[in-house]
């Protein structure tokens, strides 16, 4: 089951969700809206390898944004701090950018149990876009879980920007 929008604030006054900062205008039906940092990461390697640290260039913009050209690849990150401990939060573009011909999150939505950071968007462009810091691009949705629950204690935890790939953290285990 989804979360609503009123039990999203109670359960952020109750601590069992965090959003910081938090702000109630930012609540939807069922969501919350997330806003696009300025910092972004740009993979710079001619073939990614996953088995392998990848060459990347991190960037930060101001208020004139960032150009991305039909076919571009970012990552960007939420200036908001989520999780939950009792919830498992989902990221989902914002209608409004899907509609700009821009993926948002579409591959890797479903943050775990026990995480807390801001969120890396994965953003790919099929048209040219301008994304300015600050938009509210992204929403959160918060769904309860059947089960015992086991905490995430994964290598993202703690994300502060956007976090390249440490997939390759994987094949030495």
């Amino acid at each position: 089951m989804i979360l609503t929008g009123n039990t999203i604030i109670q359960e952020v006054s109750r601590k069992k969700i965090n959003i910081d900062p938090f702000d109630s205008a930012k609540v939807t039906t069922n969501s919350y809206d997330l806003t696009l940092g300025s910092t972004f990461i740009r993979y710079t390697e001619p073939i990614i390898d996953p088995q392998k640290p990848n060459a990347h260039q991190r960037f930060t913009v101001g208020p004139e944004g960032v150009l991305m050209k039909a076919g571009d690849f970012l990552l960007g990150h939420s200036t908001e701090i989520i999780g939950s401990d009792h919830y498992v939060p989902l990221i989902h573009a914002k209608s409004g950018f899907a509609r700009l011909g821009l993926f948002v999150h579409v591959t890797a939505d479903i943050i775990d149990i026990g995480s807390h950071g801001q969120a890396t968007f994965q953003l790919h462009s099929t048209l040219p876009i301008r994304l300015y810091p600050g938009v509210a691009i992204a929403q959160v949705t918060f769904w309860i879980p059947k089960g015992d629950i086991q905490l995430y204690e994964g290598k993202y935890q703690g994300s502060r920007g956007p976090r390249a790939s440490e997939v390759y953290r994987d094949f030495a285990a």
